[in-house]
């Protein structure tokens, strides 16, 4: 039996670069193993939480990175949440560690995280990535099958 594992693009399509993750998740197809599950969740913080009550192995998630590099570079890294409490429930919002606490709030645990993020150039309000960012999404795309693969391939019981 394979690990189940959930794909989320997060972000606001409407503040430029933050609709990295949206945009990312149009351009993965369809997964053939079933228990891979790819969502555009765009704002929906707390659609996400709750989907996280489900027993998911590990997340993956996709979403802009302000301020940590070079516009359009790439990082995929394990995300570490933060101790509970220390972030705030926002029912409206999609920041990953208010719905990191909104699934603990609901009784949940989180799965082993990766995210695959992109640096950003603007988050000004506008619909549409910047070129340094729109350039990033197919490897992005690229980098999300590569960790997928590797949990699925990792995470197989015996």
């Amino acid at each position: 039996m394979t690990a189940r594992v959930l794909i989320a693009g997060i972000g606001n399509i409407f503040l430029g670069d933050d609709g990295f993750g949206p945009e990312v998740v149009r351009r993965i197809p369809r997964h053939p193993d079933d228990a891979v599950r790819v969502v555009d969740y765009g704002i929906r913080g707390m659609h996400l939480a709750y989907d996280l009550l489900d027993p998911w192995d590990a997340l993956v998630l996709i979403d802009a990175i302000p301020n940590r590099g070079t516009p359009g570079e790439l990082a995929v890294f394990r995300a570490e949440p933060c101790a509970a409490g220390t972030a705030q429930l926002d029912a409206h919002a999609m920041n990953p560690d208010a719905v990191f606490a909104g699934v603990r709030a609901l009784g949940g645990t989180l799965p082993l995280t990766v995210v695959v993020g992109c640096q950003v150039e603007s988050v000004d309000e506008g619909i549409g990535l910047s070129g340094s960012v729109a350039a990033a999404v197919d490897a992005a795309a690229d980098a999300v099958n590569r960790v997928v693969a590797d949990l699925l391939s990792t995470r197989q019981e015996v």
